[in-house]
């Protein structure tokens, strides 16, 4: 059994992790600035405190053997709370976890970190170009890993799709509402672009092999993705068929719907960011071939398995978050002019 540290635990892929973790038999710390409230709290060692707070990260850090650095300030946060959060809360834990003599961190990044890229699939090699707060945020981040490496620390770095799954809510919620209501669901383009999702689970397995295999073969930075995707439209479908309503994903030229968001996210009423929707269109997939042959690897969920795997979650636990809404990926996203527009379809 090994003492690990989960940064963010009281979120979605921290409670997944920490499951997957406890599952395995091994000994857990979590580590938010949120209440964790979830029926495993008593089988964790529970730290409240954020991640830019050097104190608190030193408490959280004593004892560890490893961390999953999960924790972040993701788009829909302010500016000023992203970059703190996201690059100085990164330099703490790398500082505390190297202090305190912890086996490695693995740290969450994104395949934000590519921005709109031109060409794909995308491998690990190619340029980073972050949109926005969030995505220069995570590359600078992940500079940081580098110099820690070069100290000789084991710093893996995973660059996981979307990903879904239990507590998953955040702007899929978005789409799950719409089905369960029986609406046709609008897609910015015509859907025929592939855009490759991950289930939490499988991203799950990629960093318990971060964790567990020789430090020399992780030590390195990896895509995470789903193996198995087909058009966007005829991913989103299964959704809406799932729902049982007979509705369609109604494709629409991508252009006059970008600008449209574009005006709807400048005047703050729309959940929309730009990453989300300037991306929607267009072919968005990642190599996993590197991940594959040196972790070994093996995505169990198909895009449209793990989007029916939240959507049943979606349902079954409707009753305990209806009528809440924030920036988290555990909430659902405000729909804010988007719930005048579902009336149309």
């Amino acid at each position: 059994m090994r003492h690990y540290l989960v940064t963010g635990g009281s979120g979605f892929l921290g409670i997944n992790i920490i499951r997957h973790l406890l599952a395995r038999g091994e000994k857990v710390r979590s580590l938010d600035r949120v209440d964790f409230d979830y029926p495993e709290k008593d089988k964790i060692e529970i730290v409240t405190g954020d991640i830019r707070d050097v104190d608190i990260v030193d408490r959280a850090m004593r004892d560890i053997d490893i961390v999953v650095h999960c924790a972040a300030a993701l788009p829909l946060y302010s500016k000023k709370e992203i970059l703190t959060t996201d690059i100085d809360g990164a330099r703490n834990i790398l500082a505390a976890a190297k202090k305190h003599g912890a086996e490695r961190m693995i740290h969450i990044s994104s395949t934000a970190v590519y921005g709109i890229p031109d060409h794909h699939p995308l491998f690990e090699n190619d340029k980073l170009d972050g949109v926005g707060p969030y995505g220069k945020a995570k590359i600078m981040a992940e500079e940081m890993c580098l110099e820690y490496r070069k100290q000789g620390f084991c710093v893996p770095i995973l660059r996981p799709k979307s990903f879904v799954g239990p507590e998953r809510l955040g702007v899929f919620a978005l789409f799950y509402d719409w089905a369960k209501d029986g609406k046709n669901f609008p897609m910015i383009g015509f859907g025929n672009n592939r855009y490759q999702l991950l289930d939490v689970e499988d991203l799950c397995d990629a960093i318990y092999l971060c964790a567990t295999k020789d430090k020399a073969i992780v030590n390195d930075t990896f895509n995470i993705g789903a193996k198995e995707f087909k058009t966007m439209k005829e991913d989103y479908q299964v959704v809406l068929d799932k729902a049982g309503f007979g509705k369609k994903i109604l494709g629409f030229p991508a252009w006059p719907m970008i600008l449209t968001l574009r005006l709807l996210e400048f005047l703050h009423i729309s959940p929309l960011y730009k990453w989300v929707y300037e991306t929607a269109s267009k072919d968005s997939f990642v190599s996993i071939d590197k991940a594959e042959r040196i972790l070994g690897f093996t995505p169990r969920y198909s895009n449209q398995e793990a989007l029916l795997r939240n959507y049943q979650w979606y349902l079954d636990n409707l009753d305990k978050f209806s009528g809440q809404s924030g920036v988290t990926h555990r909430v659902p996203w405000k729909q804010g002019i988007l719930k005048f527009f579902k009336i149309f379809f």
